[in-house]
């Protein structure tokens, strides 16, 4: 693993791959547009499949029958290199009844209220010899292989489940983008008598009803969004649709050695926006010891800071240090949370206050809004400014809360 990771260069796509090796994502698709757009899941599928990561597509619609569609979908498939150890050349067309990675799903298998052991059975069948299986489902409405697609994924507790939906992720009437994450019981709330039509959303309730079957029933996490943004859905900061999970909005712990990679590349991205100062690895190090991490779902890392005190025992004081959330979880409370865990985690280690320096104007407001209040440099710990770069401090705002 260490001579793997010395190879690497940890992109945001990389560090999410790490999360999908071994494995399964599941992909439903109504396509009834170009069938050349279909290219662009060919792609992420054999960056999955490379990845070591299972890979079950759903294809509905008009592109369920279209040889187009498939050619696109075949064509980003057909090259992958043969340490992928993949057991077909390239997909084919296949009846129910053949050998191959390919099934036609009629549509009374899609309307049956369970998956049944015949399915699962045939299904296993191909999923023994290949890591890829493609469902041609006649559906007649991207609701209905939504459902489908979710209590298939439930049943099988895959991973991840993706819906690509003409409409994107979820986003209320009047919003400018659509919500990052929701988890069960905002999904659940929506689906109340009246709320989602009170709200825009009526027209979605069916899918959103799908997503929190898919949820409670056993798919570890769901995303929406548009068959175009499925790549920057899975392998960025970004994202460009809708995460839900089961669990609760988000949590924050103590960062564990298995998070430092991600975290430190993090971190490196906020300095190269020019949010955090720019620290050698030496200087991070502290951080990642110091840390915490807060997490949406099991798996979604969404913001980090870390609380240092060793330097400042004499005045009982703590720096929060390299706070920053990730590009798609802005606004939506995460770092709330983490300040909020600093100042608890402040008051049980007996604290007389914590700290804490930015260049940045809309930073400085963030703590203003969590109760800190602006002081002067030299009211901050004299230890704060050893070796300090004389050029930054010149321009630094410093932010004090008494616990």
């Amino acid at each position: 693993m260490a001579a793997r990771r010395a190879a690497v260069v940890f992109t945001e796509k990389e560090f999410y791959l790490d999360e999908f090796r071994g494995r399964t994502l599941v992909f439903t698709v109504h396509h009834a547009g170009a069938a050349d757009r279909l290219r662009a899941l060919g792609e992420v599928a054999r960056d999955l499949l490379v990845n070591d990561t299972r890979v079950l597509i759903l294809l509905g619609g008009p592109a369920a029958r279209e040889r187009a569609a498939l050619r696109a979908l075949e064509r980003p498939l057909a090259g992958l290199p043969s340490a992928a150890q993949l057991p077909f050349p390239q997909l084919r067309l296949a009846p129910a009844d053949a050998a191959g990675p390919v099934l036609s799903l009629p549509a009374e298998e899609l309307a049956k209220p369970a998956i049944s052991d015949a399915l699962l059975a045939r299904l296993w069948d191909i999923l023994r010899g290949t890591p890829f299986f493609l469902g041609l489902c006649d559906a007649d409405t991207p609701e209905q292989l939504a459902g489908f697609a979710a209590r298939l994924g439930a049943r099988l507790r895959v991973h991840k489940l993706v819906i690509a939906d003409p409409l994107g992720g979820i986003q209320s009437a009047g919003a400018e983008r659509p919500l990052s994450f929701m988890d069960e019981g905002m999904t659940a709330q929506l689906l109340a008598a009246g709320e989602a039509e009170s709200v825009g959303l009526g027209a979605r309730r069916a899918l959103l009803a799908a997503v929190r079957t898919g949820l409670i029933e056993g798919v570890s996490s769901i995303n929406v969004c548009t068959l175009d943004g499925i790549a920057r859905e899975l392998f960025t900061y970004e994202g460009s649709g809708t995460l839900f999970t089961r669990e609760d909005y988000c949590k924050v712990e103590r960062l564990s050695l298995d998070d430092f990679h991600e975290v430190e590349k993090v971190l490196e991205r906020g300095q190269r926006e020019g949010y955090l100062k720019v620290r050698t690895p030496a200087e991070i190090a502290p951080i990642l010891f110091s840390g915490y991490g807060a997490t949406i779902g099991q798996h979604h890392l969404a913001g980090v800071c870390s609380l240092q005190t060793e330097r400042y025992e004499a005045e009982r004081a703590g720096e929060i240090v390299g706070l920053y959330t990730i590009t798609r979880f802005k606004g939506e409370g995460v770092g709330v949370k983490l300040i909020a865990c600093m100042k608890s985690v402040g008051r049980e280690r007996g604290l007389a206050y914590l700290f804490a320096c930015t260049t940045q104007e809309r930073v400085g407001q963030f703590f203003e809004r969590q109760g800190f209040r602006e002081i002067t440099p030299a009211e901050a710990p004299a230890a704060k400014w050893i070796g300090y770069d004389d050029a930054r401090r010149c321009g630094l705002a410093v932010y004090r809360f008494d616990l």
